[in-house]
Formats: C-alpha cells, sequence, structure tokens
C-alpha cells in the first residue's frame, strides 16, 4: 500500500507563513504600479502590456526579498529570481502551488485584460519586440550579431559580403566618422550582399551626439626618433627601417617602415642597394644607413643605431668613387603630435577658451609659472561644473577632482594616472558623471545627419541618452522627417541615463519600436569600472521587465579583431553578452574572424543559457562506470 506524506505542524506554518507573505508582496506590487498610471499615457499599443510589467518589476524591486527567495528555495519552488518578463504571472503561480500543498483552492482572477496571463507572454513579448527591432534571426542563432563599419566597407564590396557570410545580422553606420557619399556607398554593398546570400540585414545608424573631447594641443618638436628592435642585453636584432622618398613626387611608406622623410629626386638617382649613407643626428651622433632595397617611388634603409632626425640634417652618400660629393637634406615635416604630461597630484586647468593646450612651466627655481592647460571642445561645460565633482580624460585612463570653478575656466587636481605619469592627447574624451549639464543631445550635425538616416536606415540609435526629454526631442524631430514609425535605440553610456532608464523606457514606448545599446565605454568611466557589471545586470533585468530588446555594445572581442587572437578575458566577457538580444563588435583588422568566432559562441551558449536562466541540456561527459 503506497504511503501517504503529512505535513507537519511546523511545514504547515511555514507555508502558510510564505503564503500569506507572497500574497501581500503582491498586492503591494499590484498597489504601488496603480500609483503610477499617470505614466502610461499615449503608449503605443504594442506595449502597453509591457509598460505594466515594468511598473510591476520595478515595484517589485524597491523591497528586499532575499529572506522570502531563500525560504522558497528550501521548498524546491521558484525564488522569483527570473520573474523579470512576468512578475505577476510569477507571483500568482507560486501562490497556487503553495495553496495547492496546503489544500486551499486559490483563485487569482486577472485584474486587467491586456495583462500577460501566464509566464510565457513575458517570453513572446520580447521575442516579437526583438524580431520587429533586429529582424527575425535566419542562422539558427537566436542572439543577433552587429558589426560596426570600417570606412572600407564604402568602397570594397567584399568586406560586407563576407561579413554576413559568416553571421553579421545587424550593420552599423557610425555617422560621427565618415560622410553621406560612404554611407551610401556602404549601403549599396549591403544591398548587393542581401541579393547574393538571399539574406536580410538591419541598417542601424547611429547619430554622434554631443561628445565632450579634449582641445588642440601645442605641438610637440619637429623630430622624429628612429629606433632599432633591441634585445635584452642592448644588441640590435632588428633594424629600423626608414623609407626616403622624393620631395617632387613623394610616395607612401611600405608598413615595415618605422619613419619616412623626404629627400631631392636628384640624389635618390644616386643611390644603389647596399650603399652607405653617412649622417650627423639631433644630438651629433654620427650615425650611418645602409640602402637595402630600391624602387620606382622610393628607397628604403636600414640603422642598426637609434637616431633622432629633424628637418634640415644633411645625409651623405658614402662612395668614393663619386665626386663631387652626393648629398642632400632632409626636408621639413611636421611637428609630434602635442602631448600633455600628467601625475598624481598634478593641477590642469581646464578653459572654455579655444585656446591649444600645454604643460606647465617652471621658473630655474622650480616655481610654477604657468599650470597645465588644456581647452575643452564644448564651451558651455566650463561654465556648469562645481567643485568637488569627478573628471575622466581618454576613457577613464585619466581622472581628478574639480577644486576650483570659475565662469570660463576650472581648476582639476589629479588624483588617477600611472605611476611613471599618463600622456593626455587633443581629440580624447572628457566625462563629467557627476555634473548637471544642460546641453543639447541632438547636435546641429546630428540634425543635419537625421534626415539621411530617416530615408536610408531600418533603425536609429541615440548617443548620450539622458532623459525623457531627450527621448521626445528626437521622437518630435523624426515626426518633422515624416518617420514616425522608425525604430529608435536608445545607447545609455552615462550615470545620468542610467538612472533615469526607467523614465526612458516609458517614453521610449510611445514609439511604435524601440531598443537599449549597453554602452559599456563611457558607461564604466561615468560608473566605475568596478560597478560596471553590476550596472549590466540592472539594465538587461529592467529592459527584459520591459520586454525591450538589449544591444550589448564595446570592446566585444576587440583584441580579436584588432589583433587576431583573443583573450581569456574577452572570450568570457563575449558569453556573458549572450544575455542581451544582440551583440555589437567594433571595426578591425580581423573582424571577419571576430564574427566567426562570436558567431561559434553564440551558438554553443544557447544550449546553455537563455538570458539568465540556465539550461540544462544533457553533459557531454564519460560516463561513470557501472
Amino acid at each position: 500500500m503506497e504511503e501517504t506524506s503529512t505535513l507537519t505542524p511546523f511545514e504547515i506554518e511555514e507555508i502558510g507563513s510564505l503564503l500569506d507573505a507572497l500574497k501581500h508582496l503582491r498586492d503591494t506590487v499590484t498597489k504601488d504600479a496603480a500609483g503610477h498610471r499617470n505614466q502610461l499615457e499615449h503608449l503605443d499599443p504594442a506595449y502597453v502590456a509591457s509598460a505594466k510589467n515594468l511598473l510591476h518589476y520595478l515595484s517589485l524591486r524597491q523591497h528586499d526579498i532575499r529572506p522570502l527567495q531563500q525560504r522558497l528555495s528550501l521548498l524546491g519552488l521558484s525564488s522569483l529570481g527570473r520573474a523579470e518578463s512576468c512578475v505577476l504571472p510569477t507571483l500568482n503561480a507560486v501562490i497556487r502551488v503553495l495553496g495547492a500543498i496546503l489544500g486551499q483552492q486559490t483563485c487569482i482572477a486577472n485584474e486587467e485584460s491586456e495583462m500577460p496571463t501566464s509566464i510565457q507572454d513575458g517570453f513572446r513579448l520580447l521575442n516579437d519586440h526583438a524580431d520587429q527591432l533586429l529582424g527575425t534571426y535566419q542562422s539558427g542563432r537566436t542572439v543577433r550579431i552587429m558589426v560596426t563599419m570600417p570606412t572600407e566597407a564604402g568602397h570594397d564590396p567584399s568586406i560586407i559580403h563576407q561579413l554576413m557570410e559568416k553571421g553579421m545580422d545587424c550593420m552599423r553606420i557610425n555617422c560621427a566618422h565618415d560622410s553621406p557619399e560612404i554611407w551610401q556607398a556602404m549601403i549599396g554593398n549591403l544591398r548587393s550582399a542581401e541579393q547574393s546570400l538571399g539574406r536580410n540585414c538591419r541598417i542601424f545608424m547611429d547619430l554622434g551626439g554631443p561628445k565632450i573631447r579634449t582641445g588642440d594641443i601645442e605641438p610637440g618638436a619637429k623630430v622624429v626618433h628612429v629606433r632599432p628592435k633591441r634585445d635584452d642585453y642592448g644588441i640590435t636584432v632588428i633594424p629600423a627601417r626608414v623609407w626616403l622618398t622624393s620631395s617632387e613626387n613623394p610616395s607612401v611608406a611600405p608598413e615595415d617602415c618605422a619613419a619616412q622623410f623626404q629627400v631631392s629626386e636628384s640624389f635618390l638617382k644616386c643611390l644603389n642597394p647596399c650603399d652607405e649613407i653617412t649622417l650627423t643626428d639631433a644630438r651629433k651622433k654620427s650615425r650611418k644607413w645602409t640602402v637595402v632595397a630600391i624602387t620606382e617611388s622610393g628607397c628604403c634603409v636600414e640603422s642598426i643605431k637609434a637616431c633622432y632626425i629633424r628637418p634640415g640634417v644633411t645625409i651623405q652618400l658614402k662612395n668614393g668613387r663619386q665626386l663631387p660629393r652626393v648629398h642632400t637634406e632632409i626636408q621639413d615635416f611636421p611637428p609630434q603630435e602635442g602631448v600633455l604630461h600628467l601625475k598624481r597630484d598634478d593641477v590642469v586647468l581646464v578653459t572654455s577658451d579655444l585656446v591649444q593646450g600645454r604643460n606647465e612651466e617652471r621658473d630655474t627655481a622650480g616655481n610654477l609659472i604657468s599650470p597645465t592647460t588644456i581647452s575643452c571642445t564644448m564651451p558651455a561645460v566650463v561654465s556648469q561644473v562645481q567643485p568637488g565633482e569627478t573628471i575622466w580624460f581618454d576613457d577613464g585612463k585619466i581622472g581628478g577632482v574639480i577644486e576650483k570653478t570659475e565662469s570660463d575656466q576650472f581648476w582639476v587636481r589629479i588624483h588617477h594616472a600611472r605611476p611613471e605619469g599618463s600622456k593626455l592627447r587633443s581629440a580624447k574624451g572628457i566625462n563629467l558623471p557627476d555634473s548637471q549639464l544642460n546641453i543639447n543631445v541632438l547636435t546641429d550635425e546630428d540634425l543635419r545627419n537625421l534626415a539621411f538616416i530617416a530615408e536610408h536606415a531600418d533603425v536609429v540609435e541615440m548617443s548620450f541618452a539622458n532623459s525623457i526629454e531627450d527621448v521626445q526631442l528626437l521622437q518630435e524631430q523624426l515626426k518633422k522627417l515624416g518617420a514616425e514609425t522608425l525604430p529608435i535605440v536608445l545607447k545609455v553610456e552615462t550615470r545620468k541615463g542610467f538612472e533615469n532608464l526607467p523614465r526612458m523606457l516609458l517614453a521610449a514606448m510611445r514609439w511604435p519600436c524601440c531598443g537599449v545599446m549597453i554602452a559599456r565605454g563611457d558607461l564604466a568611466v561615468e560608473c566605475g569600472y568596478e560597478r560596471l557589471a553590476e550596472v549590466q545586470e540592472e539594465i538587461l533585468s529592467v529592459c527584459e521587465a520591459a520586454h525591450v530588446p538589449v544591444i550589448w555594445a564595446t570592446q566585444v572581442l576587440e583584441n580579436l579583431a584588432r589583433k587576431g587572437v583573443p583573450s581569456r578575458a574577452e572570450i568570457s566577457d563575449a558569453v556573458m553578452a549572450h544575455r542581451a538580444e544582440c551583440v555589437m563588435l567594433n571595426k578591425g583588422p580581423h573582424i571577419t574572424e571576430a564574427v566567426a568566432a562570436l558567431d561559434n559562441i553564440l551558438k554553443r551558449m544557447q544550449s546553455h543559457q537563455k538570458k539568465r536562466r540556465p539550461m540544462l541540456r544533457e553533459l557531454r561527459l564519460a560516463h561513470l562506470a557501472t
């Protein structure tokens, strides 16, 4: 006779307590969300259920339910850790199960017909919105791959064709680079590849946005350091190669040449292989170059010793058989790129004046005459910062705190730099994560580019989206262009954008189709690298609750794309990216290899994980011996 299990009084009390706690939590979540119904006005019909689920999720996350989760796990029940896409259906399902264990019939009415009625509804809505934004997946891989186009893709049709062959689903054009003519050529090459391969590929065009950068810096000296490669003992193992070309008809140096100089064509015509050229460099050091190759466009020479070359240096053919002496001068060339040298505790003056930046100047006694100075490409920002706020330069490589402000300049004390000092160049990004900046999210250039985007793109991406007003501004501009159905993607790349994400999502849901990009480069600088993983998790969770697809971007497989060899860390990062609906790769010489590798990784991972849910397929390990 089969035994029947009975609950102990303690178990009955524990389950009853859990049931009451869950009912109270559900009622609280429902009531809190109802208090924000005014934010659900003017939604697109496709997002009504999604917006309400988002409100329920935000209400749920106002409570610390970790103790409740642990108690549910001990009973083998759902711990609500995967409730993002279907908050009320998940709560109701657990309530029903607990009621059934106690022998109670728990009737739960579906309060609103437009709410998801089952857990599966949440998955379906997210998948539908992903298909609408990113296109239906065609390669047996549910996570799409997006690739940023290099300039060469406008000239060489084979680049886009190869990328699509390897698995590219979405083509991204960054409007901060190139021109409408090149963009048009890229799109034409894509259409040809689509027709050839019988596949579709979405066109995403990215507005540059108000990127704050460092201004020009005083150029350095007119000198080139030619240096061979040496081993640990200081012995030259690879001579330095230098390209000599005609000043009358200059040519581009081969890739293996470290420097290029223009000389007279008559001098080049006197050279033969193995000839020796002598010179005295800028340090008054005698040096010798050996001719190793001669072509119609120039001559390649090698130097086994380091030398410093400046304009006007005389070079002479060492050949006693030829008289008079054969010689020429190195022609003028541009100065070195200007660089600011910054160390910890240095003071930097940031100014709104469009002056050239310069390093600090001291007198012979070491007293400061003028501080290190750099201008800002967005002068309006300078008057909006406050003392005590942090500032980061060059993607977070250099950081400091604003100590003093004036209407047209402010002083920064550097607290983050390399121990030996860091170099700051012009056109490097400036991040002000603590500052409340009032700047236009759409620049004049963005507005000009938007007309082209509205005509040619499948999706427009908005950089530095920070507020509801930013989203509404983009929507208004698209309406003026007659592009009321063009999908929009909000790029979250600032702390303010992250903090305002729920509000921006509700504003974006007034549009027929929307998505979010986690722009992890600036976001890491704004929020701190230590917090980036946490911020990514929260963005993924909030967007899943809103049934809004996410694009995981910045530095994915970057070493592989640029150098052809991936790091272990970036492979793990690509694996984590599987939880988004799309993964973006940046351009690089080995980008087709990176697309192929990412395609492989994503296909493998979908057998193991769906969003944040582990998928337990059979293990392919050796079985234990019986």
